[in-house]
């Protein structure tokens, strides 16, 4: 009688159980209608993302035109420093900026030292062909011609261009010349200058005005100018804002800027 007894007590409970909704826990480690687990699938690899290409460098002065640019074909070459081009508007005088070469077609001036020379040198690299002008601040000089930077196109550079100026300031056939407020490339010409001057090039050779000739003083490197006496001013020379030395025995340098002669 207690076996039966307590089989009927168990089927009792069962029944109160589910006549309560009470579910019955499984037993432990039993898992009843969970499918198993799959695999983790290997994450996708991921493309890196592209890296934007670095913006080209700078050029540095004087290597590219900084300011805008107009072409221009040159016509005739008048000397070392100036041209004759056509840039769609007629022939036109342009007067190189920042420089200054011997004079060998001014009326009423003799032809200077290297002068044939620097118009040689201006022919060989600009003659007939395509240019392409700088311009500063100012438009024209009191003579109306064109003040400009000249470049080339000249694959062999590694920026592509050639500026002229430069070009005849540091192979020794013009020597700096600045009129403010025309002076973009001023230091980088004078750098060009000294360069040309320590290798004794065109003017600065010992035939030159750069070297110390017989009756040049040495405080003009630039240019010849005899020394005192008699003492010399500005009106007396055709010289203009040229290189001064201490001990600058004539005065052409008022302000000690070390530049002689700069108003005309």
């Amino acid at each position: 009688m207690n076996g039966i007894g307590l089989t009927a007590g168990v089927l009792l409970a069962v029944l109160l159980a589910a006549c309560s909704g009470a579910a019955l826990e499984p037993p432990t480690g039993v898992a009843f209608g969970t499918p198993e687990s799959a695999p983790s699938a290997p994450p996708t690899p991921t493309a890196p993302a592209p890296q934007s290409p670095s913006p080209p460098a700078e050029p540095k002065p004087g290597e590219a035109p900084i300011g805008p640019t107009e072409r221009a074909t040159v016509v005739r070459i008048v000397d070392g420093d100036t041209i004759v081009v056509d840039r769609g508007k007629g022939q036109e005088k342009v007067r190189y900026i920042g420089m200054d070469t011997p004079e060998s077609v001014k009326p009423g001036t003799p032809v200077q030292f290297m002068a044939k020379e620097a118009s040689a040198a201006n022919a060989a690299l600009v003659g007939g062909k395509d240019v392409w002008l700088e311009r500063d601040v100012s438009e024209v000089d009191r003579y109306g011609r064109l003040l400009r930077y000249v470049w080339l196109k000249d694959p062999s550079t590694a920026s592509g261009w050639l500026l002229v100026n430069l070009v005849l300031v540091a192979q020794g056939y013009a020597q700096v010349s600045t009129y403010p407020p025309d002076v973009r490339y001023v230091d980088l010409f004078t750098t060009a200058q000294r360069s040309a001057r320590e290798q004794g090039l065109g003017l600065w050779s010992d035939d030159g005005a750069g070297g110390v000739r017989a009756g040049c003083d040495p405080a003009y490197p630039g240019v010849c100018i005899p020394p005192p006496p008699p003492d010399l001013d500005c009106g007396d020379i055709t010289y203009r804002r040229f290189e001064v030395l201490p001990p600058d025995p004539h005065h052409f340098d008022g302000d000690g800027n070390g530049i002689g002669c700069e108003s005309d």
